[in-house]
């Protein structure tokens, strides 16, 4: 990452985003080994099926009569619940008909916000503004006290319903959070100081909120511009789940490969983190034939990248869920999801730091968008601007506006 980087992206603290090393590599192998458990696999299922049973379905039934609704302050308050759930074990209730405003939630959108406006103005500029306190970088640290405030209330809570609940020898909750504490994750208990406990949330909740909410928010938007996508994955939800309404179970989810396939081109033609930031450590050459000098800033567009006709095709602007798809080798007529090396298909990352969570995103998306789908249809509203946002997620810059009906 590099010492430029890590200063632009210190609300990051020493989390895995912001760290280089052993630091990085120990932090990485404990998350590794947690959300892989069966547990947290069960938890995050758990969750999104209350999420979206008493939140987003109820939501959309009662949207269904008004003249439209942001789609993507839905799937943003969607996500933040259930990160906030499976990683500290506390639902904000952020989703729920009243669509309450959170101030650290709107906290949490500062910080980003700010942090593309270091990227984009030299660093005197915003260290000095942030030394005088004006401006952005004022912002800046009064949305960083409110959401550290927030971390510091979830951190203490959970450590004293930890140790009573271990005094008590009852089960413990399974949320990130409690699995680090406990000692399931690992971690040598002298380090778990209360920084190093905010930094790795904070780091876990960027990582599960805003990335899917972006993600689901331009495949909607893609699928309701494509009729005939849209056909199609009805007509596999059809076929692997049949008129039940119900929540999909993990084998239905693997079963849905067109729907895969679909997340997959929503991912290539608008990646939730658009560019890439690296720093050299030593001189190197590029796989463009370029040299670089050690210490160098590298930029990568994973936005320009799923959109370069040499990479993808003369078809490169079709929204084509089809080149994601192969005939299974040993039956014609199955369909399988195509592999695509991380390197062309760079929305995860590729390498040591690609995305841990990448089995995590595409099951909550898929379970997301079935139980949508097979309920709602969704029309954009005419002449509403649909453009990215200057961000270092890809937000839509108007948010999505649609009107909402029921499917028969």
């Amino acid at each position: 990452q590099g010492p430029n980087l890590k200063a632009i992206l210190d609300p990051l603290g020493d989390g895995i985003f912001n760290i280089d090393g052993e630091s990085w590599k120990s932090q990485r192998e404990t998350i590794h080994s947690l959300i892989n458990t069966t547990k947290f696999h069960h938890l995050m299922l758990k969750t999104l099926h209350d999420k979206l049973q008493n939140g987003l379905i109820p939501i959309l039934h009662n949207s269904s009569s008004k003249l439209h609704n942001n789609l993507q302050e839905l799937m943003k308050r969607l996500t933040f619940d259930t990160i906030c759930s499976l990683v500290m074990g506390f639902d904000p209730k952020y989703l729920s008909i009243e669509l309450p405003s959170l101030p650290y939630a709107d906290a949490f959108d500062v910080i980003e916000q700010v942090i593309l406006y270091r990227h984009c103005v030299p660093t005197t500029v915003w260290k000095f503004q942030r030394w005088v306190g004006i401006g952005d970088e004022r912002k800046m640290r009064e949305a960083q006290e409110c959401f550290d405030g927030f971390l510091e209330e979830r951190i203490r809570v959970k450590k004293k319903d930890s140790f009573e609940k271990k005094e008590m020898e009852t089960v413990v909750d399974d949320d990130f959070l409690t699995m680090i504490l406990s000692g399931e994750a690992g971690i040598d208990q002298g380090k778990l100081t209360d920084g190093f406990l905010r930094d790795v949330m904070f780091n876990l909740l960027v990582a599960g909120r805003d990335t899917i909410a972006a993600a689901l928010s331009w495949f909607f938007w893609l699928v309701a511009k494509n009729p005939n996508v849209e056909e199609k994955i009805l007509k596999e939800l059809d076929q692997v789940m049949g008129k039940e309404t119900s929540f999909p179970t993990t084998d239905e989810l693997n079963k849905m490969v067109y729907l895969h396939g679909a997340m997959c081109e929503t991912l290539r033609l608008y990646p939730s983190v658009p560019y890439e930031h690296k720093q050299s450590i030593e001189p190197d050459v590029l796989p463009s034939g370029h040299a670089i000098d050690g210490n160098t800033r590298i930029l990568l567009s994973i936005f320009s990248m799923g959109r370069m006709e040499e990479i993808w095709g003369s078809d490169w602007m079709d929204f084509k869920p089809e080149r994601w798809i192969s005939v299974g080798s040993t039956d014609e007529k199955k369909m399988v999801v195509s592999h695509v090396p991380a390197y062309k298909f760079a929305a995860f990352m590729a390498g040591p730091r690609t995305c841990l969570g990448r089995k995590i995103a595409f099951v909550q998306m898929k379970a997301v968008a079935s139980c949508v789908l097979c309920r709602f249809k969704f029309e954009v509203v005419d002449d509403h601007p649909v453009v990215p946002d200057a961000s270092i997620l890809m937000f839509m810059k108007y948010g999505l506006k649609v009107r909402v009906s029921n499917r028969a």
